[in-house]
């Protein structure tokens, strides 16, 4: 794989000209911005920015004034490889809080060893259903706090269109307790699949459920034809996908602006 090539048909194909990530949200070109407007209850941000130091302020300034105007939350997702170097630092000065940063892995599907199952004990259940995003936000509560209720409403917006462009899977226990949950969303058009919310409850860590769920979605990647796996990787995350096979391209730092 050839970083420096991925990374641009990364930009190109998933921020430049985005598509939107529901049956909700819409994605608006406003000038040097790309941005998705969704509900409360969906994903608000920029995805993708051509700015400098002369253009830099006025832009997040129209951002600014056009959420707040909606009465949303959003976030400007910021990249390393972005410009101006010092946007970051604009962003706080005008309001923004940054979360932790986070890496862009990228890896072919092929390429990654795909023969990897959950432990004795454990077996992985696809989403299908109500009943499945339920289990899906009972594990986010657990793995990450919070009441699970934004990731329960997006899977079932997808599945109330079905359309076959993001696949959620759970890991249960032989006794049905949900112990980690994790989806796929598919660009169609591209050839990337995004790996998302992969999070795993306490008590459940370590035992290789986290590296199953990304063989599991990367076989579903591979037999859709797609080619390259993406994940915004946090600390926790990185080191178990390096070992499978995936490379850091850049980061992330999400910049989260409340009205």
């Amino acid at each position: 794989m050839d970083p420096a090539a991925v990374l641009a048909l990364f930009d190109r194909d998933l921020r430049e000209y985005a598509r939107q990530d529901g049956p909700d949200a819409v994605v608006e070109r406003a000038g040097p911005v790309v941005r998705q407007v969704s509900s409360g209850q969906g994903w608000n941000g920029v995805v993708w920015s051509a700015l400098d130091g002369t253009t830099a302020d006025a832009a997040i300034a129209a951002q600014i004034a056009h959420f707040d105007g909606l009465g949303l939350e959003f976030e400007w997702k910021l990249y390393g490889h972005d410009r101006p170097v010092d946007l970051g630092r604009r962003l706080r000065d005008a309001g923004f809080t940054a979360e932790p940063e986070e890496t862009v892995m990228i890896a072919e599907a092929a390429a990654l060893d795909l023969d990897v199952r959950p432990p004795a004990g454990v077996r992985l259940v696809p989403v299908t259903d109500a009943a499945g995003a339920d289990l899906v936000a009972e594990v986010h509560r657990r793995a990450f706090g919070g009441d699970g209720a934004r990731i329960r409403h997006q899977l079932l917006a997808h599945l109330a269109t079905g359309a076959d462009t993001v696949l959620a899977v759970v890991a249960v226990t032989d006794d049905g307790v949900p112990v980690s949950a994790a989806r796929m969303e598919l660009v169609p058009g591209t050839r990337f699949a995004g790996l998302w919310g992969g999070g795993t409850v306490d008590g459940w860590r370590g035992r290789g459920i986290y590296r199953a769920l990304v063989a599991h979605r990367a076989r579903a990647a591979v037999d859709r034809g797609y080619r390259y796996l993406q994940v915004d990787a946090m600390s926790t995350s990185r080191p178990i996908l390096e070992r499978l096979g995936f490379e850091p391209l850049t980061t992330t730092t999400p910049y989260v602006h409340t009205p």
